[in-house]
């Protein structure tokens, strides 16, 4: 096993930024699924700006499909992104409401649902960080053991 290197830990415990060489690689932790997608979100806006500056003013819904839980959360991060470069929309709380296992056929369908709650991102006041181009499948995996773990890394 590797032994990672933490750059930096989320105060609460709930995401941590792990060494690489040029992008953001994540290690996101959660008690459930629910708790982890909600932690990757968070890591996601934090990365971009210290979202204890950001206010919790406008609400949006926010959904995903995927075939397995990691295309899930890949995909939930990309509506999390398309919420920001759509609006300027920062998120500073995160919440989801829901996930839906469905069969069709032999395949198993991942749809999750919940709202992200913030404001749009002014320079002014908001200490911009840096600008995460995309999601990757990069190093991504999640992990199920006392708690579930997401690693995954954000191309900046």
């Amino acid at each position: 096993m590797v032994e990672e290197k933490i750059v930096y830990e989320d105060p609460e415990g709930r995401f941590y930024y792990l060494e690489h060489t040029g992008d953001i690689y994540v290690k996101a932790v959660g008690s459930d699924i629910l708790e982890l997608l909600e932690n990757a979100g968070l890591a996601l806006f934090e990365s971009m700006v210290d979202t204890k500056s950001v206010r919790p003013v406008l609400e949006r819904s926010v959904s995903a499909e995927g075939f397995d839980l990691e295309n899930l959360l890949y995909r939930w991060l990309e509506a999390l992104l398309t919420v920001y470069y759509s609006e300027r929309i920062m998120c500073r709380d995160l919440e989801v409401h829901k996930l839906e296992i469905e069969r069709r056929g032999n395949e198993l369908n991942y749809r999750v649902s919940g709202r992200c709650v913030g404001e749009v991102f002014e320079p002014s006041l908001h200490e911009g960080r840096v600008e995460v181009k995309a999601v990757t499948y990069s190093l991504m995996r999640i992990l199920k053991d006392d708690k579930w773990t997401a690693y995954f890394v954000l191309d900046i």
